[in-house]
């Protein structure tokens, strides 16, 4: 069972700018960059807040993801996930509503990627805000967290679907958080 490791930090955009000109000096390497259209489904073995059922689109291509979260106090989360890439991201929506499952969510993403050895570095705006996210083992993500050296630097515990049902917008039933 694949196990993602991640810290997920809010940022500023005076922080987001200084982790920008950080990355590159720790001897980072950028990546890329992605917009995002992720939507997330509910049905009876989807439970919102302890597991997730993504479709993530970016471009023509598509990625459907499982997750699910470990119970754990340490501001470093642990879930199970499971991920494969969808060459026909409207087939798999349609054999996802079919199957029963609805969609609840959908949030709207701008991805900068980073990597730094085994450790990936994203950096997301969201119309909800700008934040940081480091995937790796537990001791990277301390390092990098510690050469980055920014201060104020908060984590931020809640998901992006945790996120979205707070500052979403209702389009019929579907909680929708998209840029203008």
């Amino acid at each position: 069972m694949p196990i993602e490791i991640e810290k997920k930090f809010r940022l500023s955009t005076k922080q987001r700018d200084e982790v920008l000109l950080r990355l590159p000096a720790i001897g980072a390497i950028r990546k890329g960059e992605d917009f995002e259209v992720n939507t997330i489904y509910t049905g009876e073995s989807i439970e919102l807040g302890n597991s997730v059922l993504r479709l993530r689109r970016i471009g023509k291509r598509g990625i459907l993801t499982y997750k699910q979260r470990f119970p754990s106090n340490s501001d470093i989360k642990h879930q199970r996930e499971e991920e494969t890439r969808v060459n026909n991201p409207e087939a798999m929506e349609a054999i996802l509503e079919a199957l029963g499952f609805a969609p609840a969510l959908v949030y709207e993403k701008r991805r900068e990627t980073w990597t730094l050895g085994k450790t990936e570095i994203v950096i997301d705006e969201l119309p909800f805000g700008l934040f940081m996210e480091i995937e790796g083992a537990e001791k990277d993500i301390r390092d990098i967290e510690s050469k980055l050296a920014i201060k104020r630097l908060r984590p931020e515990p809640a998901t992006y679907p945790q996120l979205t049902l707070q500052h979403g917008i209702d389009h019929g039933g579907v909680l929708e958080s998209r840029f203008p």
